[in-house]
């Protein structure tokens, strides 16, 4: 069971859902093994990330169930209690630790509770430009997206927190942020010098690129009083492996997902 009281910690903290889009948990794990991830090696534990499984094999899907409180589940069998949950009879997931909302989605559950709900879109579904892109970013008071921000544009990920930080200086109380981190998804071989074609080693490589990028946002968050972060992918994608390419299929390196959360004291 985590060590984390949501009771506790709504109200108190900013919260903080980080989603690495289409992020692998071997290639998660493998960075951490290799020092590769500096900045996020401050906040995982020893033995680096936890492998979970996704609710969903795409990031529409699994982003309604994050939304919902169904986090990605620990990969071992159980029912593991819910940080989050929605009221609805026959629930087995919830606990004391838990909070819930009488509220159909925990994001105005949070608005309920005072929170200012900001959506920072990465990939396609958060994108505002369709009706189907705007579906998830409507459920939070302010949602922001551009092609800055996008899977295509090197430097998505410092836009993205660029923008954060912005909201952020314009909010004085409480917040939950909600950043869709787009880098790792294809395409992603402008990361790795001289590749031709998205592969494992640009997908890696693009998520050495985040850890530093994101750096900057956890310094703001220490600044504003302290959070409580998510940080985890919704799925992972497959490049060959039984010769699969993509995700929105039922392989383990789509439903195996890296996962970490943490609490960022605010700075005296």
């Amino acid at each position: 069971m985590s060590q984390f009281n949501m009771n506790q910690l709504v109200g108190r903290y900013d919260i903080v859902l980080i989603t690495l889009d289409t992020l692998r948990f071997d290639a998660a794990q493998q960075l951490f093994a290799a020092g590769r991830l500096p900045n996020l090696s401050r906040y995982l534990p020893a033995s680096g990330w936890a492998r979970r499984h996704s609710p969903g094999s795409f990031t529409y899907a699994a982003h309604h169930a994050f939304f919902a409180g169904f986090l990605p589940t620990p990969a071992k069998p159980g029912r593991h209690p819910r940080h989050f949950a929605v009221a609805f009879p026959g629930s087995e997931t919830t606990a004391s630790t838990t909070c819930v909302f009488d509220t159909p989605d925990i994001v105005s559950g949070l608005a309920g509770r005072g929170y200012r709900t900001i959506c920072v879109g990465g990939v396609g579904f958060f994108n505002l430009s369709s009706p189907l892109g705007k579906v998830l970013p409507a459920l939070f008071q302010v949602s922001e997206w551009c092609p800055e921000f996008g899977v295509t544009h090197p430097n998505s990920t410092a836009n993205q927190v660029a923008c954060a930080q912005r909201h952020l200086a314009d909010c004085p109380g409480r917040a939950f942020l909600f950043i869709n981190v787009s880098a790792m998804h294809q395409p992603n071989r402008h990361y790795l010098p001289g590749c031709t074609d998205d592969c494992l080693d640009s997908h890696m490589a693009a998520m050495a690129y985040v850890d530093g990028a994101l750096a900057p946002l956890f310094d703001t968050l220490a600044k504003r009083g302290g959070a409580f972060v998510i940080l985890c992918a919704d799925h992972g994608t497959a490049y060959g492996e039984d010769g699969f390419d993509g995700h929105r299929i039922g392989h383990p390196v789509v439903w195996d997902v890296p996962y970490a959360e943490f609490l960022i004291q605010g700075q005296s």
